[in-house]
């Protein structure tokens, strides 16, 4: 039996200042093409089917996977037509839930309360439970079996500070996502360098800090889920 993982996109359209934002496209794109060969992939978002993509990110990513993802792929069109709203997700139909990043989660995802409780089911449960440069967001609302935030005590990345102002979009989001987990009690931690590849994964937790870290986020998620 092929194990499930849900990607779980925003919503939102736009920034706090405006700007157009959503989810960010080679933050989905390169861990579903490391997973969709040996998982079933389904989709879902706040408000369902097809949820904006970051413009900037088409922009910014033309590779081939960032491509083929967004144009070419007729299962990836059918699997966001298809996407389902949080509302409508039952954890146990799942081994793993995988928030993709971009600034939407920020606005979206970090309050709402359907999708706390989601990841916190999956987390409970022993799930894997990821999430890639903003998508960390999405999970400062869950918890442990003790009810305290999953970032507790444990190691986690997220597009960080440094990033976020050199994108110039502070002003964009809520919160700072890296002074977010720290608040929550986490153990911060980020490549040597500014947009360089980060990955950890703590207990059933899996956190990527930025575009580069995508891939290697997929990857911890399959070598979870194949229990290696």
């Amino acid at each position: 039996m092929a194990k499930r993982v849900l990607f779980v996109y925003t919503s939102a359209p736009k920034t706090l200042t405006g700007s157009p934002t959503g989810w960010y496209l080679p933050e989905a794109a390169h861990p579903y093409y490391v997973l969709e060969p040996h998982v079933t992939i389904d989709f879902a978002a706040p408000a369902g089917p097809n949820p904006p993509v970051d413009p900037s990110s088409v922009e910014m990513f033309k590779d081939e996977e960032s491509v083929k993802f967004l144009n070419n792929d007729p299962a990836v069109k059918t699997k966001f037509a298809n996407a389902k709203r949080i509302s409508e997700v039952d954890a146990k139909d799942y081994d793993a839930i995988f928030y993709v990043g971009g600034h939407g989660p920020v606005i979206d995802l970090a309050t709402d309360p359907v999708n706390s409780k989601l990841a916190t089911d999956f987390f409970r449960a022993g799930k894997v439970t990821a999430a890639v440069c903003h998508g960390p967001a999405a999970l400062v609302g869950v918890t442990d079996a003790n009810g305290k935030s999953i970032f507790a005590g444990r190691k986690a990345t997220s597009f960080s500070n440094v990033e976020e102002e050199q994108v110039k979009k502070v002003k964009d989001i809520p919160f700072l996502v890296e002074d977010r987990i720290k608040a929550l009690g986490g153990i911060y931690e980020k490549a040597a360098e500014p947009w360089g590849p980060k990955v950890i994964v703590h207990d059933n937790l899996i956190t990527g800090q930025n575009p580069a870290s995508a891939k290697g986020t997929g990857e911890a998620i399959l070598k979870a889920l194949q229990g290696a």
